[in-house]
């Protein structure tokens, strides 16, 4: 058997037999609506979670963390595009001692203000409709938007709702409230979005951290690469089917090479992150949204449309990519949405006895796709639970899911990296941590399958008949994709071409 197999290269054989059946592989889109509940609020749902040692020439003590938000923005997306919810709590957590709890917390609060633009139409002013004016939008807070948003932000060190809080603040001029770049509307209303956008790159100081950090909160072009559409849809691609395609990786189209997110990116001292004897970290990001939510039947404005007030509850999380999309049934997905890693032991049997693979085994076992035959799996509980020993685990761990990143491990330079992280042998990627050119649709395939076993992590060759395979969706992803430098992501995708 070739070494390579995709599921374009077996959809002509195998498709006829199981239309009828009710079993379909889950489209792999990391986060991108995940879980039933949260499809009703995009502003709170988070898609994809990185981090990195920061790989920007002279930045290697540093690591890069991004939570990406609202998924699937299409850049013409007008009038209203996509502001973050004031309403929303958004937070990337720490855990540096293994615990499954979080030490170190950042929370983002966002206020979006009307500025309430005019025109004198026959003698009266009159608010304009749009978020821009006309005005030239080339610098912070410009008189060209009708709509500014802000956002604050507080380091909590212990527990996030009970520890202790400082305010971060902007390293150059003191200040405590930061400017957020207006989404890329077109070339016509922001010519030179880049530089735009790079006036919003904040030196921000952290209480309780020797060194200043960088931070950037704004819409990139979404990093994640995925065949999505098709996917969904009983893997019914179009593209030819060509059998054990020496070119499959690249064979398929992107779905999101077309749409936007929110990221919120944080550059932070290693040394600001880690604890007292341990280089491994692990991280994640919530949002939160308030536990009471008042409909106004008579709205004045904007800010009184709701009221909302009682404790903050969790709505959306993200540590690994892929846990809640293609790992966590049905059922429990909203409940994972809104749980602790700490109280992970509830979710344990769909590592150990893992539903995808058995899936894949369904639509693709005539051809030698079969699943792993080690229970529990023990390899699946090193990857996404404990961190792998030797490259990602913690001295001490609590079995939970999350990112975990060895921050010993020297980062690797641009053009350098192996799409395939750990199991293309490159120890700075994926998973140990998550950098945006590994390809983790592919590295998860791969690994859901038995990859680790044929390495000998949690489980041996002989346990994975197809340890082997190049499982591929077939949407390249690689670190060509990104900058060099912070904030990594790309340029927004503008919402109209050059006039």
């Amino acid at each position: 058997m070739s070494p390579l197999l995709t599921k374009s290269s077996v959809t002509a054989a195998i498709l006829g037999t199981f239309l009828a059946c009710s079993f379909a592989p889950p489209a792999v889109a990391s986060s991108h609506r995940e879980a039933p509940f949260i499809t009703r609020y995009p502003k709170a749902d988070g898609t994809d979670f990185y981090m990195f040692r920061s790989y920007e020439p002279g930045r290697a003590p540093f690591v890069t963390m991004v939570a990406n938000y609202q998924p699937l923005q299409d850049p013409y997306g007008g009038p209203n595009y996509f502001e973050m919810d004031p309403n929303a709590l958004y937070e990337i957590l720490i855990d540096n001692n293994g615990d499954g709890k979080e030490e170190l917390t950042f929370q983002f609060r966002f206020t979006n203000t009307n500025n309430n633009n005019q025109l004198n139409v026959g003698g009266k002013n009159v608010p304009i409709p749009l978020v821009i004016n006309g005005a030239a939008i080339n610098s912070i807070n410009p008189p060209g938007i009708n709509v500014r948003e802000t956002y604050s932000v507080t380091v909590v060190r212990g527990d996030r709702r009970s520890g202790s809080r400082a305010v971060v603040t902007n390293a150059d001029d003191g200040a405590a409230v930061f400017e957020k770049p207006i989404d890329n509307i077109g070339n016509k209303s922001i010519p030179d979005y880049p530089s735009y956008a790079s006036k919003h790159i904040y030196n921000i100081n952290i209480p309780g951290c020797a060194t200043p950090g960088r931070m950037f909160v704004g819409q990139r072009k979404d990093p994640f690469v995925v065949n999505l559409g098709e996917t969904f849809d009983l893997i019914n691609y179009k593209f030819p089917a060509v059998e054990f395609n020496a070119n499959a990786e690249s064979s398929a189209k992107d779905d999101l090479a077309d749409k936007n997110v929110t990221a919120i990116e944080l550059e932070v001292a290693t040394a600001c992150l880690t604890g007292a004897k341990d280089p491994v970290i692990g991280g994640w990001t919530t949002a939160s949204m308030r536990q009471g939510h008042l409909l106004n039947p008579s709205p004045t404005s904007n800010s009184d449309v709701s009221k909302e007030g009682g404790a903050w509850l969790q709505v959306s999380r993200l540590g690994m990519p892929l846990v809640n999309e293609v790992v966590i049934g049905l059922k429990d997905k909203d409940r994972f949405n809104s749980s602790r890693p700490s109280d992970d032991a509830q979710f344990a049997t769909y590592v150990t006895n893992p539903t995808l693979p058995a899936l894949i085994q369904v639509l693709f076992g005539n051809v030698g796709a079969i699943a792993p035959t080690n229970f529990p799996r023990n390899d699946l509980v090193a990857a996404f639970l404990t961190g792998i020993k030797g490259v990602n685990q913690p001295t001490h761990v609590v079995a939970s899911e999350m990112l975990r990143l060895n921050t010993s491990v020297a980062p690797v330079a641009k053009g350098a990296q192996n799409r395939l992280g750990v199991i293309g042998g490159d120890l700075a990627g994926f998973p140990n941590g998550r950098r945006p050119g590994d390809d983790v649709v592919d590295i998860a395939l791969r690994v859901v399958m038995g990859k680790l076993c044929t390495l000998n992590i949690g489980c041996v060759a002989t346990d994975a008949p197809a340890g082997g395979i190049r499982f591929t969706d077939g949407a390249f992803l690689d670190d060509s994709f990104f900058t060099a430098a912070f904030p990594y992501l790309k340029t927004p995708i503008a919402g109209s071409p050059q006039p």
